[in-house]
């Protein structure tokens, strides 16, 4: 929890989506699960106990509760289901239909589109100057696939036989840029 609104874990859905809410829950620190578990979700003494009993990577389960209970209680169930789908999809390379999207024409596609303006307007990243430095870091992929060139254009080129393309900023940030109306590419 940060000191700037960016880094506000808001309640309200429109400020801070619900899949991130979720994803601030499911990665907080290992040593925190317990104690947020107990403050903030209405599990069974029980039920938390067990969880805290988890080490190492299983203790990875045990965040992924702490996260569906209180994105339950704040979002309400249907919401923390659909989000924890979206997420297990998003980084078990499963399907991506669960993905949160965003809607290009096909216009912007025939002219391409700059891969920065593309990381701003999706929000993955908040600038210009942010979207380059994270290619360079070689934290931007397309389809999982590193880009390195800040000036890199989107075109159809990149959509394959689907209508949209996976856009990743790091481990943790994923869109799904759909070409509007389009049901395949070729």
């Amino acid at each position: 929890m940060g000191k700037t609104e960016s880094g506000a874990i808001w309640l309200d859905g429109s400020m801070l989506k619900p899949y991130d809410y979720w994803q601030y829950f499911r990665n907080v620190d290992d040593q925190d699960v317990s104690s947020f578990l107990r403050l903030f979700t209405d599990l069974p003494i029980s039920e938390i106990k067990k969880l805290e009993s988890l080490q190492d990577q299983e203790i990875n389960e045990a965040k992924k509760i702490l996260a569906t209970e209180i994105t339950k209680i704040c979002h309400g169930k249907e919401e923390a289901e659909r989000v924890k789908s979206a997420a297990v999809a998003t980084f078990e390379n499963a399907d991506s239909s669960l993905l949160h999207e965003y809607a290009l024409n096909k216009k912007q596609v025939i002219n391409g589109i700059a891969l920065i303006d593309l990381l701003c307007a999706t929000k993955l990243e908040s600038s210009k100057n942010a979207a380059k430095r994270l290619i360079q870091a070689k934290g931007c992929k397309i389809n999982d696939n590193i880009v390195f060139n800040v000036d890199y254009i989107i075109s159809y080129k990149d959509f394959t036989s689907k209508s949209f393309i996976k856009l990743s900023a790091g481990k943790k940030r994923h869109i799904k840029c759909c070409i509007e109306g389009a049901d395949t590419i070729h």
